[in-house]
């Protein structure tokens, strides 16, 4: 198999040219690639993000969103930016908007793929661990998509790049038939395991509550109870107990397969070519998007780099990152990690690798790249 090539482009700026800007760059990467190579004539286009939550605004700009946008109109698609429903519709829109994605600084519409209520999904068989999963019907029926990806750490995953926007991002948040499994499946699926709550550690200070994207969660009588229809096991409520009085217990090999798994679903739904990826190496986070704040970064902003190759370019950024210093004032410092160190697995003990592994087993894409510097 011929490497995948991964166009990088470097956050350095060393001349006032607007031309030679991270976003000049990146317009002009878009013209050379082209997108009417992906794109057809008249098509929708799904430009797929992250939203980001209250409090985490660290997501793509929407400075770079809109050149996206740009480039497929210019290519004669219908551009719309979307995400699946994370917390319930309206507020997620409204979040949205306060990140600075909407209509107006976009240039496209902005919408839920899966619905205001995140009920609107298609089931598409996904593998032997899941038998299948729900996919947003925007998605589903969408013949082309541009996935950005903000590439940072993430508490369950160990990082967080195009395998997640695809396998966790593409997924309903609900399904009007099934349970929770089927939500979200790609991640929660391999979460079996009930929350474990220690009383004598606890400070019932309901940051737990807070965090719960679905309400799932609450204190009655001082005692932690949680609807386990409703949880989508995501650990928000694990990760932000400040006195480790939760626990979820999680399956970190099942956990990844299940990633590549639900990578494959919702490729299938999509002929060949018809998607490009960009990962945006900027701001990098110890903490998915989802988490409602944002921390320093913990790595110094490298850059974009973009493929037709999800595996490639998520191993490419994965590759950057280990051979990048910690900052210092980060969680990295915090955790004492070094030069040299792989970082986000230091910060999360999880080894982000496996998701990368296994999509490349399932022949979704190939780890061998070139790296093409603009």
């Amino acid at each position: 198999m011929e490497p995948s090539q991964v166009y990088f482009i470097s956050a350095r700026a060393t001349k006032w040219s607007y031309k030679l800007s991270l976003a000049g760059r990146f317009e002009t990467l878009l013209k050379e690639i082209p997108l009417s190579r992906y794109i057809k004539k008249k098509e929708p286009v799904a430009i797929k993000m992250h939203f980001g939550s209250e409090g985490a605004h660290r997501v793509v700009r929407p400075l770079f969103i809109r050149k996206v946008v740009q480039a497929v109109l210019d290519s004669g698609g219908k551009p719309f930016v979307t995400d699946t429903v994370r917390i319930k519709g309206l507020d997620y829109l409204q979040v949205a908007s306060e990140n600075g994605i909407n209509t107006l600084s976009c240039g496209a519409p902005v919408l839920l793929a899966d619905g205001i209520f995140g009920n609107d999904n298609v089931p598409v068989p996904s593998g032997d661990l899941q038998g299948e999963v729900f996919v947003a019907s925007a998605i589903y029926d969408t013949p082309a998509m541009v996935v950005l990806s903000h590439f940072k750490g993430h508490f369950t995953a160990g990082i967080g790049g195009a395998i997640k926007n695809l396998a966790m991002g593409c997924l309903s948040g609900s399904s009007r038939s099934r349970d929770w499994k089927h939500g979200r499946g790609g991640m929660h699926a391999h979460m079996d395991g009930q929350i474990q709550w220690d009383k004598e550690k606890c400070s019932l200070c309901s940051q737990c509550v807070e965090v719960c994207p679905l309400f799932a969660c609450s204190f009655e009588n001082e005692l932690f109870v949680y609807d386990t229809k409703k949880c989508w096991r995501c650990g928000r409520c694990v990760r932000v107990c400040p006195e480790q009085a939760l626990d979820l217990p999680v399956d970190e090999e099942r956990f990844h397969k299940g990633l590549a798994e639900s990578t494959r679903a919702v490729l299938s739904t999509f002929k060949e070519k018809k998607i490009l990826y960009a990962n945006f190496l900027l701001e990098i986070q110890p903490e998915c998007d989802c988490m409602p704040a944002a921390d320093v970064p913990v790595i110094q902003d490298l850059g974009i780099l973009v493929s037709d190759d999800a595996v490639a370019v998520d191993q490419a950024s994965l590759d950057m990152l280990r051979e990048s210093p910690p900052l210092p004032g980060s969680a990295a410092q915090d955790k004492g990690i070094q030069p040299g160190e792989d970082i986000m697995l230091r910060l999360h003990e999880i080894n982000g690798q496996k998701q990368i592994d296994y999509a490349f087993e399932l022949g979704l894409g190939n780890k061998k790249y070139t790296l093409v510097t603009r």
